[in-house]
């Protein structure tokens, strides 16, 4: 199992069983696993999501974006929801940015 650091100091654990759930469901992400540990670790930006969720995203290469969701389940622990690829940031723009703070 990997573990990060989220900007917010939290550990970030990416379970095997997460890990094959996002492979079986996203399988262009497989050669990703570092990047997306990486997206929580260094994101660009991150936006609040609908159930206390939070999506960390990080430009890949230009308009190709890595969206990585992820639960902070306290001050200490915290995991890897999933994580996919999309072309245009717009549709994430209307949710609220947790971070870098504004």
């Amino acid at each position: 199992m990997d573990v990060v650091i989220s900007v917010s100091g939290v550990k970030i654990r990416l379970p095997e069983e997460r890990w094959q759930h996002i492979i079986e469901e996203h399988p262009e992400l497989i050669d990703l696993r570092y990047e997306i540990l990486d997206t929580v670790k260094s994101p660009n930006t991150i936006f609040g999501g609908s159930a206390g969720e939070l999506l960390a995203v990080r430009e890949l290469v230009a308009d190709k974006f890595l969206i990585v969701v992820y639960r902070e389940l306290n001050k200490d622990d915290g995991f890897i929801i999933t994580a996919f690829l999309i072309r245009k940031v717009k549709q994430l723009e209307r949710r609220q940015v947790l971070w870098p703070l504004q």
